[in-house]
């Protein structure tokens, strides 16, 4: 795998683990883009499985932020061992669910705790896994006279054009492989002698 790469998911994956102690756990697995979509995940969980006791859930994603909740267990049982899993298995831009269905007998923290962990990991495990490009964004405003050398840049680095703007200039927002981003900057510097220069960005 690539320095500008990230291990994902390929696609959503479900497993039920064995019953511990009458319990069940069943663990939800998905690659997701932003925290948005990895709580509309967990929302779609919860509608899926409206009778279940918990639905305990992490996320961890390329740009570093992580977030886990325990969902009425015990604190830290539950959310924080889920995502220890997460982190464990090297996948980012991915959120687990652990539903649990309470079987009648207490499991302790320590048995929460396995718990929640194992099914996380048994998910995860079982789910195939994709490399996905990590991309920048860049924002790069160019007069209709600049057109052919700022095409000729953005074909040489893989530059794809997430939105454009046609007005007295060119608006164009570009996503780059992080890996060729410096060099696409200089590249476009060069090729319009100074004229245009690439701006960082980002995309909602």
């Amino acid at each position: 795998m690539r320095d500008d790469e990230v291990l994902t998911l390929q696609r959503p994956t479900r497993l039920e683990i064995d019953k511990i102690s009458g319990s069940r756990f069943i663990g939800d697995a998905a690659a997701v883009s932003d925290e948005a979509d990895a709580l509309t995940f967990v929302d779609g969980i919860r509608l899926r499985e409206p009778n279940a006791t918990h639905h305990c859930w992490a996320f961890r994603l390329a740009d570093g932020r992580e977030r886990s909740s325990d969902a009425g267990e015990p604190g830290g049982t539950a959310g924080p061992p889920i995502l220890r899993r997460i982190i464990g298995s090297g996948l980012h831009d991915v959120v687990v669910v652990v539903t649990r269905y309470y079987g009648g007998t207490n499991l302790g923290r320590g048995g929460l705790v396995r718990a929640y962990g194992e099914a996380a990991a048994a998910v995860l495990n079982d789910a195939p896994k994709l490399a996905m490009p990590v991309l920048t964004y860049w924002l790069v405003t160019h007069p209709y006279d600049l057109s052919a050398p700022v095409a000729q840049v953005l074909a040489k680095h893989g530059a794809a054009i997430v939105s454009a703007d046609y007005g007295e200039n060119v608006i164009l927002t570009l996503a780059v492989r992080a890996g060729l981003s410096t060099g696409f900057v200089d590249a476009l510097t060069d090729a319009t002698a100074g004229a245009v220069v690439a701006q960082p960005t980002t995309i909602s």
